[in-house]
Formats: structure tokens, sequence, C-alpha cells
């Protein structure tokens, strides 16, 4: 059933912009606790990104958490897959030089199942009312209206506009609130490429079983002459690809045919297997996929009545498989504190100096696995990969790094 928006009539109003998993969770985390929210999408509909996104490891104290402490543990569960947690990792001929199976635990704070973001994201849609969720609003602009209240406007594409007492950036990587609080911008990692995929039926097919022999379960990274092929097997059957290569140029042709014809030639020396995987890729699902991030320490002083998460606020590369735990602890914490403050009644400059608490602690952990990510983007487009990509993942594992992200 989803959760009940009902509250007192002088609660503040709260808008939450961006309906990804860091909004979705924090708009999950206010509903549950009785406290009403409203989050504004760019999107029309869930329906626009239904062929995008990775498939995430959800750790138990973040990602996991999240769910968890809001009712969905058993949703997770159902749409989770322990054997995506396979990995292998090698060079351009595609063959393995390390290989890791799911571990068998009887402790499941031990595990970190994979789940499709689209799967995710659903599951906290289908928690909350419809009418929590704005969708088509894209935000154009934000201003201040008070210096003494905090509260904000925001204007949306669709011409229609709305006051909030607290805004919570949850807009990604091009955040429109993020000035509000940073004058930094995100750096391009000299790291250009596209996200790719074959459909789950011809993933199926006979024709087909080399390339699902060489992915495997879960995921599979392959990296050389400063290229990587990332390829993940998703829970529908899809298998989805990211192509990066090292590039002074951001772009990356959206068109189909010139999508492939230019993966053809980086990937002209690659194993006919990856060669195959481009050649065969769905024409409805090709996304360019620029690297850009965040200095690492990226931090700002807190801004009354305004504040942001996720990748809005410590944007990586996804060489850490952080980014999702990051947002979703992120909006957990910050939904949590809100809910309390609110709940209680407390001044507003008490509610401010939680918001702030919640901001220092997203800061520092957000610190820790950016410079986990950028070294590991390095060692994955080195000229001695993918030796160097194996050796730092070998050390992040035996540090048991992964824990922590």
């Amino acid at each position: 059933m989803p959760v009940s928006t009902t509250a007192m009539s002088s609660t503040p109003r709260i808008a939450i912009i961006g309906g990804g998993i860091g909004g979705l969770v924090v708009l999950l985390t206010l509903l549950r606790r009785g406290i009403p929210a409203t989050v504004y999408e760019r999107d029309r509909d869930l329906n626009v990104r239904a062929h995008m996104g990775s498939t995430l490891d959800l750790g138990w104290e973040s990602g996991q958490r999240a769910l968890r402490e809001n009712g969905l543990e058993a949703q997770f569960k159902v749409y989770s897959r322990v054997e995506g947690e396979e990995l292998r990792l090698g060079g351009k001929d595609g063959i393995p030089l390390f290989r890791r199976s799911p571990e068998e635990t009887e402790d499941e704070k031990e595990a970190r199942p994979e789940i499709d973001r689209s799967a995710l994201r659903k599951i906290m849609l289908d928690a909350v009312p419809p009418d929590a969720i704005k969708w088509g609003h894209m935000l154009t602009s934000i201003r201040p209206l008070n210096d003494s209240t905090h509260c904000h406007e925001l204007t949306f594409s669709n011409g229609l506009t709305a006051v909030a007492d607290i805004v919570v950036g949850a807009d990604g990587a091009s955040s429109r609130v993020r000035p509000l609080v940073s004058p930094i911008s995100p750096i391009y990692h000299e790291v250009s490429g596209v996200e790719i995929s074959i459909t789950p039926e011809l993933a199926a097919c006979t024709a087909m079983s080399d390339i699902r022999e060489a992915v495997g379960q879960g995921s599979c990274f392959l990296s050389q002459d400063r290229k990587i092929m990332a390829l993940q097997r998703n829970g529908d059957g899809r298998i989805r690809a990211y192509a990066w290569h090292h590039s002074s140029d951001p772009y990356f042709p959206a068109e189909p045919a010139e999508a492939r014809k230019t993966l053809l030639e980086i990937y002209s020396d690659w194993a006919p297997w990856v060669r195959k995987f481009i050649e065969h890729c769905d024409e409805a699902a090709v996304y360019p996929r620029a690297l850009y991030y965040l200095p690492v320490g990226h931090r700002w002083e807190h801004k009354p009545g305004v504040t942001v998460i996720g990748d809005g606020a410590h944007l990586m590369s996804p060489a850490a498989g952080a980014g999702a735990n990051l947002a979703m602890l992120d909006g957990f914490e910050l939904g949590l504190a809100l809910a309390d403050a609110l709940s209680k009644g407390v001044p507003a400059e008490e509610r401010e100096a939680a918001v702030a608490d919640v901001e220092k602690k997203m800061f520092a952990r957000a610190e820790k696995s950016a410079a986990l990510s950028y070294g590991n983007l390095e060692a994955f487009m080195s000229t001695d990969a993918p030796q160097s990509a194996v050796d730092k993942f070998t050390a992040f594992i035996e540090s048991d790094g992964r824990r922590e992200a």
C-alpha cells in the first residue's frame, strides 16, 4: 500500500527536484513518517528511462538500509540477484584474467545483491501516492524569495511555478539546484563513450551464446589501450555495455548507425564477440555517456532552505560502484533528519543545523569514494591495463573496500 501524505498543515513545503533513486528515497522516508513532500521530475513518466541504467549492487548499511527501513525489504528481495555479484576482468581479447564468484554466505549483511536501476526505481514509485510525483516538471530556474524565511520559487519548463520552504536538489550531474550552494561545475574526465545493449530476446538466442558465456551472470570489465568495455547482465535478460575511450572531446554520436560505426572503428581489434555485441546493439537504446566528476572533497557551507544530494553533490565515475549507495544513504539520512525535526516542531534554526550535520556526514563518506573512483578509473584507462585494473581491484577486494561504498 502507498504510504500516507497526511500531516499537520503547518509542515513546511518540501520540494525534491529529481525523481531518481536519491530523490525517491527522500520522498519515501518523509512520507512513511507522516511528512508530506513533492518530487518534481523532468521525465514525462517512468517509461522514458525503461531501457536505461546499469545494474546496482546495494550494501546492507547503505542502499539496502534505505529500502529496509522504509518497508521495502521484501520487494527488494523479489528483484535482486545474488548471482549478479559475479565479476570478470580482462583485456581486449575478452579472456578473463580475474574472476570472482558470488560469495556463499549465510549472513545477508555480507552480500551485495544486484538489482536493475529501473526495477529499483519502480518499487519505490509503487510505494508512494501517485500525486506525490509531478511528472514533466523540468526545473528551469530557482530563486530565493525572502532572506528571513529562506523559501524559494521554482519555475519549470512547462510554465508552472511552485514555492518551497525546503528544496532538495536530487537532480544529478547537471543539477540546477547546486549553484545555490556551490560554484563548482563538473569536470570532464577526458573519457567519452556510449551506453548500448542487446535486447533480452536477442541475448537469449543460440547465436548469442558466446556473448552470454563471456559476460557471465554478473559484470565483465575489459580494458586495454585506454579503452573500456564494461558489460552487465540485467535481471530481465538484457545485456548492457558501457563503451568508453580516452578522448579530449566529450562528444559521441547518439544516432544508432553512426554510433555503431564509430564503436566498430574504436574497437576494431577487440575480441570477435565484443564486436558482435556492437553490431547487434539495440537501436532504441543508444545513449552517449561521457564521464564527468566533481573535485574529490567537494563541499560547501550550509545554505538555509536548500541542500543537494547524490550526483549533484558528489559526482564521480562509476569506477568505484558507489554512486547509487551514496545517493540512497544521502536521501535516507536527510529524510530522517527532516522528519525528526518537523515532527518535533523544532525551530527552523535547529532544523537547518540538523541538515548541516547530514551534509557533513555526506561530504566525509563521498570524499573517500570519490578518491577511490578517480584512482580506479585511472587504472582502467592506464596504458598498463588490463593488469593495472586487475591489481587495483584485487587490492580493493582484499581491503574489504566494497563494504564501505
